[in-house]
């Protein structure tokens, strides 16, 4: 699996070294090129009505070649940094515009984002569907054609276009629009990669977008499956569209997005694409002398995503396992894995219960760990994670040491011992 970050709002174009340089010190390899921040929604939206606004935007629409001219600082940081590009976002109209005289401009400019993406490396571009002056219920017909003229430019770089929920603005309200139902959004991939003769369409998923239009994520990823090849990761209160770092949005000790649907949901699909964090509210809210703080912080909330995402996975990889600890992680980890991945014994730091069984389990001294084979990993069944894996290797246990936290795991599973 692939994290990475929106750099948008954080790196300037035109002095885009420290911008870079802070994301990369806080451990992101990975960047989505995100090209809006060249030519924005707001750019499009303006274009022509304002001609005495004279932005790098304006400029890019006048003469949309312009667009690699104005990444070619980001482009040389990138490449000093050796940090990779795997996902472009191609510029999109805002949820409210009734702009329809600019979508063949738009679509010569996204054109040219292909071309540049292809130069540079990126195997995904994403590219929201045309919504704008399209009647009720024609939405298919009219992107369809888009989409597969967009084909034929990417299949010469070997690029997948990657389609993206939406929500459309209904009276100053957002609602569910093109592709924001599961099944609507799979039957679409599936046509276009019908046409097309093969796979070079897949599917975004934005857990913002579904946190507004009351989505659940599990089932949605649940119907995408293996069309599902990357999710942006962006809280939000669940009315407005903005872009924080999750877990920030929360109201009375809640966070207000569902992330236990959605880790259930790409766990049980075997998600191994690519997470992306928008955080770009966030970030412009944080002093730029306090950022880099923050994107250290990002890059441990990316990280643990990822963990709890690919949980199963890592219990499959190891022939042999055992646990540490006696107390309820050990409980709920033989109620969802115990049967499926059977430890072979687990230990525990009080002295009372060395030689008696926990949930079928001998509980034995951590000494046995000393005696285990080199194949078997060690899952640490207690929130004190860090002080034991410390006291495993001053015991001098080479063996991998993994943390088990399954904070994600249907709710059920969740029983307290009762002393």
């Amino acid at each position: 699996m692939v994290v990475s970050c929106f750099p948008t709002g954080t790196v300037n174009l035109t002095y885009p070294g420290q911008g870079v340089a802070d994301l990369y010190n806080a451990g992101f390899q990975n960047i989505i090129f995100d090209i809006n921040m060249c030519c924005s929604g707001n750019d499009l939206e303006n274009f022509g009505k304002q001609r005495d606004v004279v932005s790098n935007g304006i400029k890019v629409l006048e003469n949309p070649k312009k667009v690699c001219q104005y990444f070619e600082h980001f482009l040389q940081r990138v490449r000093e940094k050796q940090i990779c590009l795997p996902v472009a976002y191609a510029p999109y109209f805002m949820r409210n515009t009734k702009r329809t005289d600019l979508i063949g401009c738009w679509i010569h400019m996204v054109e040219e984002c292909i071309h540049l993406c292809g130069k540079n490396g990126c195997q995904y571009l994403i590219v929201r569907p045309i919504f704008t002056g399209i009647e009720s219920g024609k939405e298919w017909e009219r992107n369809r054609d888009f989409y597969l003229y967009l084909a034929d430019i990417a299949k010469v770089y070997h690029i997948m276009l990657l389609l993206e929920n939406q929500c459309r603005d209904m009276g100053g309200h957002l609602v569910r629009g093109i592709c924001a139902e599961g099944s609507e959004a799979a039957e679409w991939v599936d046509k276009l990669n019908a046409e097309c003769g093969e796979e070079r369409f897949g599917f975004c998923m934005d857990s913002g977008i579904c946190n507004i239009c009351g989505q659940n994520m599990y089932e949605m990823a649940r119907i995408l499956g293996k069309r599902l090849k990357m999710v942006i990761l962006r809280d939000c209160d669940g009315h407005r569209e903005s872009a924080m770092l999750p877990f920030t949005c929360a109201y009375q000790r809640q966070s207000q997005t569902d992330w236990l649907s959605l880790i259930r949901g790409l766990r049980e699909i075997g998600f191994d694409g690519h997470l992306a964090l928008n955080m770009i509210d966030t970030a412009a809210a944080f002093s730029p002398l306090l950022r880099p703080q923050l994107f250290t912080m990002a890059k441990s909330v990316a990280d643990y995503f990822k963990w709890q995402i690919e949980i199963e996975s890592n219990l499959r990889k190891y022939p042999n396992r055992v646990l540490f600890g006696a107390g309820n992680m050990c409980r709920n980890y033989m109620k969802c894995y115990g049967e499926k991945y059977p430890p072979l014994f687990t230990c525990d730091n009080n002295k009372a219960l060395w030689e008696t069984s926990f949930c079928g389990l001998e509980v034995k001294s951590p000494e046995a760990l000393r005696e285990l084979p080199a194949d078997c990993a060690i899952f640490l069944c207690n929130i004190y994670y860090r002080e034991i894996e410390q006291q495993l290797r001053d015991m001098g246990i080479k063996n991998p040491i993994m943390y088990f936290n399954d904070e994600y795991m249907p709710s059920f599973h969740f029983r307290k011992n009762k002393f």
